[in-house]
């Protein structure tokens, strides 16, 4: 627990480690976007350097050209993180375009905010990244109820770890002993129809790979639309505040 010795100096090891954006290591997720060509979305804690003891947990959106798209920080740390991480905001509640679709997502837990999911679908979002530590079975139904509400195509990557991929030196190395593995993955690709396109992928390293067709979209959007034909804007409305 964060009482046992050591706690202290794990958060801080933590603080001098998280990123800064802008600032090098988000530097250098562009450039390996930009190198590859590719959209790259990656989780991350962050650290403002206006308030360096308050870390955020973060997902980064850069493009194919290097240059960061879209920030969003998790809006309600879940339990014991919130000893961790501070509440996000809104500026990153939304869906932005790209050739490929519009692209967006949540972290976690805050996947089960309602409203927060259906800020994402009145944007548009057709591609939603549902990034995750839970590796339950709870937590697969959790992805088939997001793709067949939003009718997206759901991207979840969920972290796969072990106790010896700490370094030796970590302060808080006593308590992992034994533990063998801490993550067992579960990362999966969901078509908008609910049905996996990949995976889930449980306890091993790897990279899930799916074809997605745009036309799907429509298709199962012809029955239900949750922001748009199957939407009652004039009974039920959400107002999203930025502030960031």
């Amino acid at each position: 627990g964060w009482a046992e010795p050591g706690a202290k100096e794990a958060f801080a090891l933590l603080a001098r480690e998280s990123v800064e954006v802008p600032g090098p290591a988000e530097r250098r997720l562009g450039a390996i976007a930009r190198e590859h060509g590719v959209w790259l979305v990656t989780g991350v804690t962050e650290r403002d350097p206006e308030r360096p003891a308050t870390l955020y947990n973060t997902l980064l959106y850069h493009g194919p050209d290097g240059t960061l798209a879209l920030k969003h920080r998790k809006l309600v740390p879940t339990n014991h993180e919130r000893l961790v991480w501070g509440p996000g905001d809104g500026h990153g509640l939304r869906a932005i375009q790209t050739p490929l679709g519009r692209i967006g997502g949540l972290i976690c837990w805050e996947n089960y905010m309602p409203l927060a999911r259906f800020a994402l679908y009145e944007s548009g979002i057709e591609l939603y990244v549902a990034s995750t530590a839970d590796d339950s079975d709870a937590w697969q139904a959790t992805l088939v109820h997001i793709a067949r509400e939003s009718r997206a195509f759901v991207i979840s990557p969920s972290h796969y770890q072990r106790a010896d991929s700490y370094p030796t030196d970590f302060p808080l190395r006593s308590l992992l002993e034994g533990a063998g593995t801490i993550g067992r993955g579960g990362s999966a690709i969901l078509g908008p129809d609910g049905g996996y396109l990949a995976g889930p992928l449980y306890d091993e390293e790897g990279i899930l790979y799916a074809e997605l067709q745009p036309a799907r979209l429509d298709e199962e959007r012809q029955r239900f639309d949750p922001a748009g034909h199957y939407h009652r804007p004039d009974v039920l409305s959400l107002g999203v505040t930025p502030l960031g």
